[in-house]
């Protein structure tokens, strides 16, 4: 008897470690680990990847709705781009977009598609140069990849990816076909943000020991916007942080991410739905969502090869202000942006505070903080920050974004978010929720630059001086 019973186990078991080893996972000592494939045959790094300059970006936009018009608005004042080439699902939004253009002086756009293999159509075409991607997440690497396998360098949207199988699509389809495969998360090149950043790499914080970011929105006035419902629909399907890299992308850079460093063990756990379950019953009846997934708050923990940590959060249901938590903790100071902007030096040297001030461990007063953040103002943001606030976008953030794109492609120069970021920080999507599936399990994640982390030292944006 107990041999059957030991033979039942071991069938049992193999049948679950095959259904695990299909996921791109183990579990092995209490923790899930993702293995690293190797590098198929003929792939080559992106680290640092440099493509042939382009002196003027012609660009194809696949997708135009709330961020992809907003795109459309935008690029016309990006020196040394144009759009040549439109793209939705719905012809109207096209005319929409074409109409845009007219507004602020641009010329109309060469080429239109629509429908379900408009994408295609776009991406086959000769005379495009760079194919920008606002459509649902889920399209986002379909996309992306048919844009790399037909030449063409490709900008997506966050996130990148929703899984890890995408993640890696994007990271191999980028290194085979030689193209970059950037991810547009704008906050990175938000003023606090951007500016922080600098003062962080010039050591005015110290170590950085310990960072924080997070996307605390409260959706309310925006789901139907997402035509399709596939927002809701995602959320309401999935566990975990579905739309992190706002959060963690800001923070990777502060960390060298890649460049020196690298993210190791992440656990994730989530509240129950409670005001996500109540919004789906008062958006599709009580009863037809018998489960909302995701949870109200989702706060994953994330711990670096070199012994920092990062703390991420997702909240869209709740009623709250705004927060992205942006924090650095160094070992000489601190910044943080929500719900005010302050910036903590513990460093005579640096800063003129009366010494007791310092031990007191306050926030520099508004005038010295401002008089920090000036001086240590980001090349990059002094370029364009006159002409992103005139032109707008989250403020001009997403003017900053655009431009330093073109001004890479134009200049033959490495991106300032390359297709390793757009893995890593995409990956949060389903790492986040496995480990909630799992008990909040600890998490080894995947190694997309496959050992290369530690080749590159520390993150700089390239300059064509």
């Amino acid at each position: 008897m107990k041999r059957y019973l030991f033979s039942a186990f071991v069938i049992l078991l193999s049948i679950s470690c095959a259904k695990v080893s299909e996921e791109g996972y183990t579990i092995k000592n209490n923790q899930i680990v993702y293995n690293t494939p190797e590098r198929p045959a003929g792939q080559q790094s992106m680290l640092g990847f440099a493509a042939e300059p382009i002196e003027h970006v012609r660009i194809g936009l696949i997708g135009l709705g709330d961020r992809g018009s907003g795109a459309v608005g935008r690029l016309p004042y990006v020196e040394d781009a144009t759009i040549v080439a439109l793209c939705d699902l719905y012809p109207d939004r096209v005319e929409r977009a074409q109409e845009i253009l007219e507004s602020v002086g641009a010329p109309r756009a060469i080429h239109e598609f629509s429908g379900d293999e408009g994408y295609k159509q776009l991406c086959e075409l000769d005379d495009i140069d760079l194919v920008y991607l606002a459509v649902p997440w889920q399209l986002h690497t379909k996309f992306a990849v048919y844009a790399m396998e037909h030449g063409k360098h490709v900008a997506i949207e966050v996130p990148a990816a929703t899984s890890i199988k995408e993640c890696w699509q994007l990271v191999n389809t980028s290194e085979r076909t030689r193209r970059h495969c950037m991810m547009l998360e704008n906050c990175c090149y938000d003023y606090y943000e951007i500016t922080c950043l600098n003062m962080a790499q010039q050591g005015l914080f110290g170590e950085i020991v310990h960072t924080e970011g997070a996307y605390c929105h409260n959706l309310g006035p925006f789901w139907n916007n997402y035509q399709g419902d596939w927002r809701m629909t995602y959320n309401k399907d999935h566990h975990g942080d579905v739309y992190p890299t706002h959060g963690i992308g800001p923070v990777c850079q502060v960390l060298d991410i890649h460049r020196g460093d690298k993210m190791d063990v992440l656990v994730s756990m989530d509240t129950d739905a409670f005001a996500g379950q109540v919004l789906a019953d008062e958006r599709y009846g009580k009863g037809v969502v018998e489960k909302y997934a995701n949870g109200d708050n989702t706060m994953t923990f994330i711990r670096t090869r070199k012994g920092k940590t990062i703390l991420i959060e997702h909240s869209v249901v709740t009623p709250r202000p705004y927060d992205r938590m942006y924090q650095l903790q160094g070992t000489k100071g601190l910044a943080n942006k929500y719900p005010n902007e302050g910036i903590a030096i513990f460093d005579e040297e640096i800063v003129n505070i009366d010494s007791e001030d310092l031990e007191a461990e306050n926030y520099l007063p508004d005038s010295e903080r401002d008089a920090i953040m000036e001086q240590y103002k980001h090349p990059i943001l002094k370029q364009y920050e006159e002409k992103a606030r005139e032109v707008g976008g989250h403020g001009g953030m997403d003017f900053i974004m655009d431009s330093r794109l073109i001004y890479c492609l134009k200049h033959g120069l490495p991106l300032d978010q390359d297709v390793y970021d757009a893995a890593e920080w995409s990956s949060l999507v389903e790492l986040t929720e496995v480990s909630i599936l799992h008990g909040s399990m600890p998490v080894v994640m995947p190694d997309f630059t496959r050992g290369e982390w530690d080749k590159i030292d520390g993150l700089h944006f390239a300059m064509a001086e």
